[in-house]
């Protein structure tokens, strides 16, 4: 598979050095949006997958380990700035991606921190081959919300498909990415502090959803065909064949269910874990809480 690396002149960013890494898959180029700040060794941060997911919501995590790291954190293929094309999105995507990625960008095994759904995916290349030195999961999940909702693949399947038909597709797109609908969701389960649900922040979010091809990847995510693993067994099992030191950082006000997964995962032997303050987004919410919990952890040199 060939792979470019080009610099770009985009300016939108947390402050570092903006990209762009060319990438093929089935004969069509993406092009991946990453930055970097910092230096010293690597670390990779990969947002969570979402509607309004984008290497942004990383930004003040990567500054505060910017001191100590070279941080590197990307848009994934179909979301934040990187291409967004009408491709069938699935788990296949995103494990040649990551893998291309990480062989392309780097030379050694890397310290990667992961949020949410990214967790399955890079569980599962730590698994193949010997891509990570250590690993910290932010509030990790492994399956989408229709599913999660209870959802059957069937019923989830349908909905895919309508918002990827052209007119109504659209239409659905739009009803669910309203800035009040998404201020709803923050509210919910992203964030715990309502004070930091501005309406500028949420009009920032809703920029996001509203780029060409949006749609197509959010709607991949939302009806569980990102889903890497479909049982919490499997899950769980790629966590137990790890080789490399694991840290799960757990928001006390997750949803129950997805609290209830977490908390199975971090009672694995040799999994070290902590409790913070915070949701599903306590990467963007609380990112000095999180610093605070994983720095000894990163730094220490016998993980």
């Amino acid at each position: 598979m060939s792979t470019n690396l080009l610099s770009t002149s985009a300016a939108i960013g947390f402050g570092g050095v903006v990209q762009e890494y060319l990438w093929n898959w089935e004969n069509q180029q993406l092009r991946v949006v990453y930055e970097t700040l910092g230096k010293g060794s690597p670390l990779l941060l990969l947002p969570a997958f979402s509607t309004v997911s984008t290497r942004l919501e990383m930004g003040e995590l990567a500054k505060l380990l910017a001191p100590y790291f070279q941080v590197v954190a990307l848009d994934w293929p179909g979301f934040g700035e990187s291409s967004r094309p009408s491709l069938n999105y699935r788990p296949e995507i995103y494990q040649q991606f990551l893998e291309d990625f990480v062989k392309a960008v780097f030379n050694n095994p890397i310290t990667v921190v992961a949020a949410g759904h990214a967790a399955s995916y890079v569980l599962q290349l730590a698994v193949k081959q010997a891509a990570f030195s250590r690993i910290v999961l932010l509030a990790p999940t492994w399956r989408g919300p229709l599913p999660t909702m209870g959802a059957s693949q069937q019923i989830a399947g349908m909905v895919r498909e309508l918002v990827r038909s052209p007119i109504l597709g659209q239409a659905l797109y739009k009803l669910n990415t309203t800035q009040s609908f998404l201020s709803f969701m923050y509210r919910r389960h992203v964030f715990t502090d309502a004070a930091k649900i501005t309406p500028s922040f949420i009009e920032k979010k809703w920029h996001i959803t509203q780029q060409p091809g949006a749609r197509f990847a959010s709607a991949a995510f939302v009806t569980g065909n990102l889903d890497a693993v479909h049982k919490q067994s499997d899950f769980l099992g790629l966590v137990q064949s790890l080789t490399v030191p694991l840290m799960v950082v757990i928001g006390e006000s997750s949803p129950p269910k997805s609290r209830e997964e977490m908390n199975a995962l971090a009672a694995l032997p040799k999994v070290r874990s902590v409790v913070i303050p915070g949701s599903l987004g306590l990467h963007e919410e609380y990112p000095t809480v999180v610093l605070e919990a994983v720095q000894d952890f990163l730094l220490s040199p016998e993980n």
